[in-house]
């Protein structure tokens, strides 16, 4: 699976316009603040009636102004009282110095007393020399502004946290939103630009999701012989097969609405909010029908009802599964809108939501097989400079198991393991090197090991080499390597596996004895075991028990199988009795001793190919399939590998061998690729 992707990098999108409601608090604010502080009145300083009648009598006061509504008085000093150094303090202005006036505030008792008291100020000063007199009523703006601007103030920043609290302040708000659906809508305005021609190896389900869009574009095509339109499809994974990039190739092509969202978007901790998004999901989508609604990662709330629930428990994820049942197929359910799920776990999806009038298909995209991976890589490829050494064939053929988001990240390690080498074009060294980096980790090349370390290492990887090399049904090898790698990977091995979905109990045991080579060659060797050999004990253990208990292989249990693909994650009895299990530790304990001893006396038979490969080893580090044909000679086996299957499929002539190195052998219980490391 893949998607086209460009090699421009779009800048993130800058919404449209500010946060003017700060701004606009701010304003209001520094208005408040500014009308306060210039205010005249408020800054200036009193005086007593005494020190008013003192600067009468000196001739300093040009005006008095009365203002009756608040009983007090405005003085005016005159130009040269100005000039006078006891004044200068006092009319010092926020500005600088007030020269305009008022410049003092004096507090009368009465209105009446006040100009009684200034006649009598006066009655001594010539008339020249009287200060201008004069009373005055006033309004009292500021103090308006502030009863009424404070509460206009309070409904502004009332009205911005309910704005807040439904959905249009950012993060912390829809508390009042809270049941409403948060699907992503693509429509003709904003439509994806997704197609199915950027998915690759996966035509099958393609052509199914292809039939769904078709039932909406031209839904008469199908009805007019009686025939309904599905109301759902499960697409069923592992990840990274790429249903989710299936879906936007739906959003891409349909030519109606299309709702995304995913499974955890119902989940909320607030009682009943499930339930409510997933009514109010339908509510918009009947709205837009024909529409498609695609949940991601259905598993979130698609569980089986009832599993790990205490008793009595109210369990909010039920509700919202019940929800959706009803929904999708109750008594009052609407046409014309489409369901598209996507999950990795369908083993865990309730019963109820997977029967037909709810998901009618259920659409497998599994990992592809060798076709598959050459489509993959051929998307991927497109945007990437190739060198002309660059086999796709080869590419598939060397990565099985993978999955289209490994094969993107391997084109993608390529090329930048192209650019940091200065290189001009992508070669198949690079391709190599990335298959390395992805599968066996960063290569350590400043790690310190032991020469002793180095030399366990090298015939534990050679043991490898050499029992598969001379066991029929294992994988070719076709690359070993001690070059350290990941975590705690000193060395690893990669085979090349064939692309099967059936193994017979010889191919399962040559797979065991391959695994034990590591062990088996430090036995043999050494006289002594090591730690190294942790991966593979624990991938044989895994296969024996398999063989005994799930794929009935053993003589003794016979043709039983106690695996149970619906058992309860908290299923805590077993099924079969305590002397079965004991049998059952015997048996895998005798088909693992086995395997041991009969991989111990292939390597001592071959001890001198063991010792060549290990010495060569040491000294390259690296060795590939025809380096081992020149040490110990070709495989006495004669049978073609995948790769020249698939070749010679398509009239090519192929080679004997494929020396570059593919993905790590195929664990057969679970069929994913796995490294050998000590």
């Amino acid at each position: 699976m893949s998607d086209k992707r460009d090699n421009k990098i779009i800048p993130p999108k800058v919404p449209k316009g500010g946060n003017y409601q700060l701004w606009v608090i701010l304003i209001t604010i520094a208005v408040i603040m500014g009308v306060m502080y210039f205010t005249s009145t408020n800054n200036l300083k009193e005086k007593d009636e005494n020190e008013l009648k003192a600067m009468i009598e000196s001739r300093d006061v040009r005006s008095i102004i009365l203002i009756k509504d608040k009983e007090y008085v405005e003085v005016t000093l005159n130009s040269n009282a100005l000039q006078n150094a006891k004044y200068k303090e006092d009319i010092q202005g926020p500005m600088g110095q007030n020269n305009a006036g008022p410049h003092y505030k004096v507090k009368v008792i009465s209105v009446d007393n006040f100009d009684r008291k200034y006649n009598e100020w006066i009655s001594k000063i010539p008339e020249s020399d009287r200060p201008e007199y004069r009373s005055e009523t006033r309004i009292d703006y500021i103090g308006h502004f502030f009863s009424w601007g404070f509460l206009f103030l309070l409904l502004f920043g009332f009205w911005m946290l309910m704005r807040r609290m439904t959905g249009g302040g950012g993060p912390g708000g829809q508390i009042f939103n809270i049941g409403k659906s948060k699907a992503a809508l693509f429509d003709a305005e904003n439509k994806v630009k997704i197609t199915f021609e950027d998915v690759a190896g996966l035509e099958e389900a393609k052509e199914e999701i292809r039939e769904i869009v078709e039932f909406l574009k031209n839904p008469s095509k199908f009805t007019k012989l009686g025939g309904k339109i599905p109301k759902g499809a499960l697409l069923v994974g592992p990840p990274g097969t790429g249903k989710t990039l299936l879906a936007k190739a739906v959003a891409g092509e349909a030519a109606v609405p299309f709702f995304s969202l995913s499974g955890s978007d119902f989940v909320e901790m607030f009682v009943g909010v499930g339930a409510a998004r997933v009514r109010d999901l339908f509510k918009q989508a009947k709205e837009k029908a024909p529409c498609i609604v695609f949940i991601d990662e259905i598993d979130a709330i698609g569980r089986s009802r009832g599993r790990g629930q205490m008793p009595g428990a109210n369990d909010e994820r039920e509700n919202t599964l019940n929800s959706l049942l009803v929904e999708m197929d109750g008594f009052a359910t609407d046409s014309g809108v489409i369901i598209l799920a996507a999950t990795n776990r369908p083993d865990v999806l309730d019963s109820a939501l997977l029967r037909p009038g709810r998901f009618d298909r259920q659409i497998s995209i599994d990992k592809p097989d060798i076709v598959g991976r050459e489509a993959i890589f051929k998307v991927h490829l497109k945007p990437i400079k190739l060198d002309s050494s660059v086999d796709i064939k080869k590419l598939s053929a060397q990565t099985p198991g993978f999955a289209g988001a490994e094969i993107a990240n391997v084109c993608n390690e390529a090329a930048l393991i192209a650019a940091r080498r200065d290189k001009k074009a992508v070669d198949m060294q690079d391709f190599q090197d990335a298959i390395d980096r992805v599968i066996g980790g960063l290569e350590k090349k400043t790690k310190i090991i032991s020469p002793e370390e180095k030399k366990i290492v090298a015939y534990h990887e050679a043991g490898h080499a050499v029992a598969g090399w001379f066991l029929e049904h294992a994988d070719p090898l076709v690359k070993v390597s001690i070059v350290p790698r990941g975590v705690a990977a000193l060395g690893y091995a990669q085979y090349l596996p064939k692309e099967q979905f059936l193994y017979q109990t010889e191919q399962l045991l040559d797979e065991m004895c391959m695994t034990f080579g590591g062990r088996a060659a430090e036995d043999l060797i050494f006289g002594k075991i090591s730690t190294g050999a942790l991966s593979d004990l624990e991938r044989i253990t895994k296969m024996a028990y398999s063989m005994v208990t799930v794929y009935g292989m053993n003589a003794e249990i016979g043709n039983m199988s106690f695996y149970d693909s619906k058992a309860s994650d908290y299923a805590f009895q077993k099924p079969y009795s305590d002397a079965t299990a004991q049998r059952i530790d015997q048996e895998v304990k005798k088909i693992i001793d086995s395997c041991y001893k009969r991989t111990k006396d292939l390597l001592s038979k071959h001890r001198e190919h063991l010792e060549v490969i290990a010495k060569e080893l040491l000294e390259k580090e690296i060795l590939f399939q025809s380096d081992l044909e020149r040490l110990i000679g070709k495989r006495p086996f004669d049978k073609l590998t995948t790769y020249q299957q698939f070749t010679n499929g398509s009239g090519e002539k192929k080679e004997e061998k494929v020396e570059v190195p593919p993905a790590p052998e195929v664990l057969p219980v679970s069929e994913e690729p796995k490294t050998e490391n000590p």
